[in-house]
Order: C-alpha cells, then sequence, then structure tokens
C-alpha cells in the first residue's frame, strides 16, 4: 500500500469529495493496468534484494510515463487550436463609451491593493495518473527483500542504509496531535492545525504514550466537563485527534498548560509542544497576508514577529511546522536566524515530493531546521534512504510523517526506524489507520530491547543558524547525483559499527485500543 497526494478536507463539499474520490480511482485502476502489464513484464527475474536495480528501473519507466503525458497533452492542445481557428469569426464587441472616452472606476470607489507585494504560490506541480504503482512496487520489493533475508523491514532497510547493521537503534519520537484548531474548526483560529504533544527524549515510546493519553483524557474533560456534550468520538479529525473553536493563538496552549497541571506535570520539562501552522492554507492572496483569525490578517514580516513572541512566551514549544509558505524565503531566513537556536522549524509543504527534492538541484527549499517526508505516489524507497543518508551529520533533522488520507499499512513505522528519522507524526491516538502504526512502534521497540540494542534517546538540539555556514538551500544544491551502482553509494556515510545483529521480528509489546483511546 502507498498513499495517495490526495488532501482531505474537514469541511468540503460533497461534489468535492466526489472529484476526489474520481480521481483516487482512476489512479488505482490506471496504477493496476501498468503492474500487470508492462511493470510485470520489466521486473520479471530480477531479484527482490537488488533494491536499487529495480528503482532504477521503476525510475525510467515513470520518465517514460511522464514523457508520454507530455506528449499527449501536446497534441491535444494543438487540436484544440485547430478547432478554435476553424471557428466562425465574431466581430469583437465594443468597449468604447458613445462619447469616445474609456470607461474608468468609479470615484470614491475602493480598490483592494495588496500593501506589499508578495511571491506568487508555485504552481502546484501536477501528479501523473497512476504513478501510486511506482511507490507502491517499490515497497512491496523492500519488503519481499527482507523476508528473503529474513529480516524485519526496519533492519532491511537500515542495512540499506549502512552496508552493514547498526550496533544500537534509536525509536524516532512521536509527534502525537491532541487537537486541531484550524480552518476546519468552528472558532476564529485557523493558525494551528495540529497542536501536538512530544514526550521527553528519556521516556519510552511506551510511556510517553501512555503519558499522552492520560493528557488527552483531561483534555476531553476540559472541553466538556459535565458530561453533556456530543461524545468525544464524534469531535474526531480525520488526523485522529479532538477538534475544538478557539478564538486566540493563546487559548489552546492554555488548555494544555491546565490538563497538565491538573495531572502534576510541567509543559516544557515533562511534554514539549509542537504546532502545524500549516501557513500556506492560511494566505489571502488579494491581501498579501495570512489570515490567522477570522478577519485578523499579517504580513510575512508580521508573522516572524508573532512567533518570535510566542515562543518567548511559550518555551515548551520545540517545534513549528510551515510556519510560513516557501515561497516567503526572506522570512524563513529571518526565523531561522532569531528561533533556530530555541526550536526546530520544519517544512512540510515544500517536501512533498521527494524525488523532486533530489533531481532539480534549483527547486525551492526554505532554510529550515528540517523536513518532513512522505511516502507517496512515485517516491522510491530509494529515494527515502539517499535523503535520509545526505541529511544525516548536517545537524538537519529528517521526520516521517503520513499522509491526510491514511491506510492502515504500518510498513511507514518500519521505514522512520530503519533510516534514523529523529521524529515520526503519525497524527492522533484514535482511527484504526493511525493506531495501527503507534502499535507497530511499540512492538519495534520491544523488539529492540529485548536484543539489547535500543538506545536510549537524545537530547534535543537545535541549530544556532548564525553560526551555520551552509543554509538548507545550498545543501541540497549541493546535492551529488543519484548512483546507479549497488546500494550503498559511494558518498554514504559508514560511521556504524561492523557487529550484525539479528532480531525477531514478531513481538508481544502492549497494543493501544479503542478503550485507551478515548475513555473520557
Amino acid at each position: 500500500m502507498v498513499s495517495s497526494h490526495s488532501e482531505i478536507l474537514e469541511n468540503a463539499s460533497p461534489e468535492a469529495i466526489d472529484a476526489d474520490e474520481k480521481e483516487i480511482n482512476d489512479s488505482i485502476n490506471r496504477a493496476l493496468e501498468w503492474v500487470n502489464g508492462s511493470l510485470n513484464e520489466m521486473l520479471r527475474d530480477l531479484k527482490p534484494t537488488d533494491q536499487c536495480k529495480v528503482d532504477e528501473l521503476l525510475g525510467e519507466y515513470f520518465a517514460k510515463k511522464v514523457e508520454e503525458e507530455k506528449e499527449r497533452m501536446e497534441i491535444e492542445r494543438e487540436e484544440q487550436k485547430e478547432a478554435i481557428s476553424a471557428l466562425p469569426c465574431v466581430p469583437a464587441v465594443s468597449t468604447v463609451t458613445p462619447t469616445g472616452k474609456k470607461k474608468g472606476p468609479k470615484l470614491g470607489k475602493k480598490t483592494s491593493v495588496a500593501e506589499k507585494p508578495i511571491p506568487p504560490a508555485e504552481p502546484i506541480e501536477p501528479v501523473l495518473c497512476g504513478s501510486i504503482a511506482i511507490g507502491g512496487l517499490s515497497l512491496a520489493v523492500a519488503k519481499t527483500g527482507a523476508s528473503i533475508n529474513k529480516t524485519p523491514l526496519y533492519l532491511h532497510l537500515a542495512l540499506m542504509k549502512h552496508q552493514d547493521l547498526p550496533n544500537k537503534f534509536i525509536v524516532p519520537l512521536p509527534m502525537v496531535t491532541l487537537l486541531s484548531c484550524g480552518k476546519s474548526s468552528s472558532g476564529k483560529l485557523n493558525l494551528m492545525k495540529e497542536v501536538m504533544l512530544i514526550p521527553p527524549t528519556e521516556l519510552t515510546v511506551k510511556q510517553g504514550i501512555e503519558r499522552l493519553l492520560d493528557i488527552q483524557k483531561q483534555m476531553v474533560r476540559l472541553l466538556d466537563p459535565v458530561g453533556k456534550g456530543p461524545p468525544a468520538l464524534k469531535r474526531i479529525s480525520h488526523l485522529g485527534c479532538l477538534i475544538t473553536g478557539c478564538d486566540s493563538l493563546e487559548q489552546p496552549l492554555i488548555l494544555m498548560q491546565t490538563a497538565c497541571k491538573n495531572l502534576g506535570l510541567e509543559l516544557g520539562i515533562d511534554v514539549h509542544l509542537a504546532i502545524n501552522c500549516a501557513a500556506h492554507e492560511l494566505m489571502d492572496y488579494t491581501k498579501g497576508k495570512y489570515e490567522i483569525l477570522t478577519g485578523t490578517y499579517k504580513s510575512p514580516d508580521e508573522m516572524v514577529d508573532m512567533y518570535v513572541d510566542l515562543i518567548n512566551k511559550y518555551p515548551s514549544i520545540i517545534a513549528l511546522v510551515d510556519p510560513l509558505r516557501k515561497e516567503d524565503g526572506q522570512q524563513w531566513s529571518s526565523m531561522c536566524d532569531t528561533l533556530g537556536s530555541k526550536c526546530y522549524l520544519i517544512a512540510e509543504d515544500a517536501s512533498k515530493n521527494i524525488s523532486k527534492l533530489l533531481e532539480d538541484q534549483n527547486i525551492n527549499i526554505p532554510k529550515c531546521s528540517g523536513l518532513i517526508i512522505k511516502y507517496t505516489n512515485q517516491t522510491k524507497i530509494s529515494d527515502l534512504t539517499e535523503l535520509t543518508r545526505l541529511l544525516d551529520g548536517q545537524r538537519h533533522i529528517a521526520i516521517l510523517g503520513t499522509s491526510a488520507g491514511e491506510s492502515s499499512d504500518d510498513s511507514l513505522v518500519d521505514l522512520a526506524v530503519g533510516l534514523g528519522a529523529r521524529f515520526i507524526k503519525l497524527g492522533g491516538l484514535s482511527r484504526g489507520e493511525r493506531v495501527t502504526k503507534y502499535n507497530r512502534l511499540l512492538a519495534i521497540e520491544e523488539e529492540l530491547a529485548k536484543n539489547g540494542i535500543l538506545c536510549s534517546g537524545e537530547n534535543h538540539e537545535f541549530v544556532d543558524f548564525a553560526e551555520e555556514a551552509q543554509t538548507v538551500e545550498e545543501l541540497f544544491n549541493a546535492f551529488p547525483p543519484i548512483e546507479q551502482g549497488p546500494w550503498p553509494s559511494q558518498h554514504s556515510q559508514s560511521v556504524l559499527a561492523q557487529d550484525q545483529h539479528s532480531v525477531s521480528s514478531h513481538s508481544s509489546a502492549p497494543h493501544l485500543n479503542e478503550a485507551s483511546k478515548m475513555d473520557p
């Protein structure tokens, strides 16, 4: 299984939902045609353990399909031009007034003009129908290779990346979404699409999730103190979190503080905060400003000042995701210089297409602390391996994240552990497609601990961008070409121990269940 690029909107119209479903169904049908036809023949007799060769062929196949699509669209455009030129000429309607004077704007009428020009949004990259066949097949081959080698998927991926298995593994910290106060909520607040909690590094994942479940129960009590409101599960977003309306930036943060205080916990010590701002969804292009609250707008420069004040007042916030559009590069740079030593500044919208990040050296990457990487569409396993290898040692973190439309497949967790992601962003502690991934995270942690190769998490180290000579943009401009030879490529970092460990793929780790998720 591989997720599609399609975004889910909480308040989408029935027409929009139908259009999305049609697009997804068309993509699945086209992907099945490729898999059962030409891809089946192309991959026949290849070794599933040779991931690099398989991904190379998949990449060439996809490039060919893209060219075929371009040629088809060009033919359609030429046919449309010919059809238009064949139409009879119709005299143009005169726009001149009887007096011969051109019409002008009425006196006293105000026109809406942006106070300061802003960079326009980059055009949305078209997604080729059927592209999920590439990502799905690449993942299927990786799973098959792991089965042949009789190793769990995360160990198979770690071996692909590092030549030899590391003697210790660090399980990525979960970014757990507890609240959604964004545009789809009933309040005025638009900015906080996700209010997330991150457990401290000294806790195991199991201990951290237990603590966050307790905080979530407190949140339910605070939102519905008399128990007469709608059941909590009816207020659950597709992200698996509570939806609540807020009217100010501080309201959800105060709510979090109160929930922690009721449990004898302190924000910033016993648990940390992260905010997914999803700023690219808030830009009003007629005003050239972000609508952070209904009727309240801020320019990109004012957004930077607002975040500085917010972090200074709430130092428990250790990560901001998409605080600005990726087009506002100057403000990203300013914010990194000011806040980079205090929290992670993460780009998610800028990293939707992993293969583009690797192939296009001129792609617009904002200056940031790290990227949220998603496995969708034509992304291949080798793309993820290459990108995380390049980020390693550069003081920029990799975060594996789920898409809006998720499946029950838990491979993303193996990808995060095997590729050494710093965090994993799975959404909330509800909904089966998200809970199954948390259960897999718990199972892997127990396996690693049982085999003596689980390492305790490292403390957070933020980047002092004032001393950082190489920006993220320069980093990606300096990307070497993807090696076409066998894994790993020559520029991989060989800094790990030579010992190999055999780890069982079965575990009896405790599982999240429906009762533990949202018991008020």
